[in-house]
């Protein structure tokens, strides 16, 4: 039979149509899936922070969201979420809708302490999440009450070994990096020194100045202000590198090898965000993080900027949570 123009009949070249047709479809589907999220962000961005407001983690989110906002256009606000120690917060990020209009702060506490330990979290704390990348890094300072006869880090360990016992540190609570800290001192150095958790980082400062309590490891912000009104002695940070804030003091890690514990914050959304939004995501942050005034901002708080790929995060993230754990466990600090 003839067809015309050579082609197939009629109905057969509809069936055609009608197979070329589906069979593009999912094409199309997946291509336009590749791309979703690559004019992020067209509307307001929540960017919820677990934490009380006027400490850190709110002024520096702040300057993040500020700076985003001038970048994009598009308004970022910061949420205050509060109350288990920055669980609350994590656990509404979580359980978002992957769109691109909630993203929050994770970091140290929520991400890598918790998971040990508080094994019944609201959720888990990689697969629940997608990790854009870091936001900055703040270690705590190596304080002393200004009677306590130690003058270096050397004489601060001296001092307790020769007087087992004697000796007390103070934290924000058991298993803060303040706690961790102290912890890992005594764990390195085999001191017999009694913790006194307190509930926050402002008591633990007031007995510490009072004397009733002989040294801490608190959050730069709060320390340095009080070691340069000379209310306290500052000796050590306890990064594995010296501070730019304090570039003249030590690091804990020249004396004690290994030494590191520092509170780091990064920026994640819940899981499942498209690809293209996430590297739209990354892209923009990176010009945040590394804006010269933003910078300045930081360090005026204290901290270091700190940006990273997705993959970098995601696995610092894991490796911290395992280098953690026996800290935490020989620590025997718990969350009732």
């Amino acid at each position: 039979m003839h067809t015309g123009n050579g082609g197939a009949p009629p109905g057969r070249r509809g069936a055609l149509a009608l197979i070329g047709g589906a069979l593009a479809a999912p094409l199309a589907a997946r291509a336009q899936g590749a791309q979703a999220g690559a004019d992020w962000p067209t509307q307001p961005v929540r960017y919820i922070n677990g934490f009380p407001p006027g400490g850190s983690t709110d002024i520096l989110g702040r300057i993040v969201c500020a700076k985003l906002t001038e970048i994009t256009g598009q308004q970022f606000v910061l949420e205050p979420r509060t109350g288990s120690g920055g669980l609350v917060g994590a656990d509404a990020v979580a359980k978002s809708r992957p769109d691109g209009t909630t993203i929050g702060l994770g970091g140290i506490a929520t991400h890598a302490i918790s998971p040990t330990l508080q094994p019944t979290l609201p959720f888990h704390p990689e697969r629940d999440f997608t990790f854009i990348s870091g936001l900055w890094r703040l270690p705590n300072l190596l304080i002393v009450n200004n009677d306590l006869p130690a003058r270096s880090v050397p004489e601060l360990i001296a001092l307790l070994k020769a007087h087992p016992g004697r000796y007390s540190y103070a934290s924000a609570g058991p298993g803060t990096t303040l706690h961790l800290s102290g912890a890992l001192l005594q764990q390195m150095q085999g001191l017999d020194i009694q913790h006194v958790p307190y509930r926050g980082a402002a008591p633990a400062m007031v007995d510490l100045i009072a004397g009733r309590v002989h040294f801490m490891m608190d959050n730069i912000p709060g320390a340095l202000a009080q070691a340069r009104q000379g209310t306290v002695r500052a000796l050590a940070v306890t990064s594995r590198e010296r501070s730019p804030v304090v570039p003249d003091l030590p690091s804990l890690a020249e004396f004690l090898p290994g030494f590191d514990i520092v509170s780091w914050t990064c920026l994640c959304g819940p899981a499942g965000l498209p690809p293209a939004m996430v590297r739209r995501m990354s892209g923009f942050l990176r010009q945040a993080l590394e804006s010269e005034d933003l910078r300045k901002a930081f360090l005026e708080q204290g901290a270091t900027p700190w940006w990273t790929t997705p993959e970098e995060i995601v696995a610092f993230r894991r490796a911290e949570e395992a280098r953690l754990r026996p800290i935490i466990l020989a620590s025997g600090a718990r969350r009732d």
